[in-house]
């Protein structure tokens, strides 16, 4: 009875050291797994804060506070160069003025948080924020849920659809799947004010975003870049095509679709590329309503930011 239970002792003794190992691992994954991307922590902001005075840190309140922190780290000394604290000043001006603008501050820099550095694969490139009432929520060509899409971006589901037979066309509007899977989803500018749309172009938001692209244009290689229209052309002109796939084409809109966007074949042309390049390729049909892409590990949004 005794050697019985010294091994039964032994086995529990056992059981206890993998239970406590199996505990402390789980620990550490997830740990792991819900580190970063988030609006920027206290902390975080405490470091990248360092040497700013008052004024400033009030001024960049957004920035600091909305900012995906990968981007912040960034992007952190563009953000206090004199043009960005012109176009801040500005921005804050048209609020004293009452003028209504979009998208929502809190979803400004969503483009970041849905796209940290580290997981973007394809950059598309928009012009302005849409003007009208709920339709600008921070990713270019994107709508939120319950608003109709846009003809621009329908004509970007006729031409996927025209480029990837499989792909399904969702009733929606919201490019959040993209975003999360790598797609970044930029305008040129980033504000807008509310119907009246190229309102806020030539304040600085287009040096910004030349920023953006540059960063990761330099720090980055076998990205894609997707240009729509002369506007997006001309912006991505200093692209390193050595080291990046450039796609240009006519503008989705439906002035100009019919005249080579809808069979560019831009999407199947950018897997092919991040395939031979060793990268996953995007799942371009993640936008019907019962696939919902989970956002990386370092993409946790905050409960501002659930835009459903």
């Amino acid at each position: 009875m005794s050697k019985r239970k010294d091994v039964h002792d032994d086995s529990s003794q056992d059981s206890n050291k993998k239970q406590k190992i199996t505990s402390s691992k789980q620990a550490f994954l997830t740990s792991w797994i819900k580190q970063p991307s988030q609006p920027s922590s206290e902390n975080v902001i405490t470091k990248f804060t360092g040497k700013m005075n008052e004024e400033m840190k009030k001024l960049l309140q957004i920035e600091l506070e909305t900012m995906d922190n990968e981007w912040l780290k960034a992007l952190v000394n563009e953000i206090q160069k004199p043009y960005f604290v012109e176009l801040k000043k500005f921005l804050a001006t048209e609020k004293s003025n009452n003028k209504k603008l979009f998208p929502p501050d809190l979803q400004i820099y969503s483009w970041s948080r849905y796209t940290p550095p580290s997981i973007v694969k394809v950059v598309i490139l928009g012009q302005d924020p849409y003007h009208n009432d709920r339709q600008a929520h921070g990713l270019c060509f994107s709508v939120p849920h319950n608003v109709p899409p846009p003809p621009s971006l329908l004509n970007i589901y006729k031409g996927l659809k025209n480029d990837i037979s499989t792909f399904q066309v969702p009733k929606h509007g919201c490019l959040v799947n993209w975003a999360k899977s790598g797609v970044l989803l930029l305008n040129t500018s980033l504000t807008v004010r509310a119907h009246e749309p190229a309102s806020h172009s030539g304040k600085g938001w287009e040096k910004f975003t030349d920023a953006v692209i540059q960063y990761l244009n330099e720090r980055k290689s076998g990205l894609v870049f997707m240009l729509w229209g002369s506007h997006a052309i001309k912006k991505g002109k200093a692209i390193n095509k050595t080291k990046h796939l450039v796609l240009e084409a006519v503008h989705p809109s439906p002035l100009s679709a019919h005249h080579g966007f809808l069979d560019c074949h831009h999407w199947s042309k950018a897997n092919k590329y991040l395939k031979d390049h060793g990268k996953e390729e995007i799942e371009w049909n993640c936008l019907v309503e019962n696939k919902n892409v989970p956002i990386p590990s370092n993409s946790d949004l905050s409960n501002n930011e659930k835009i459903d």
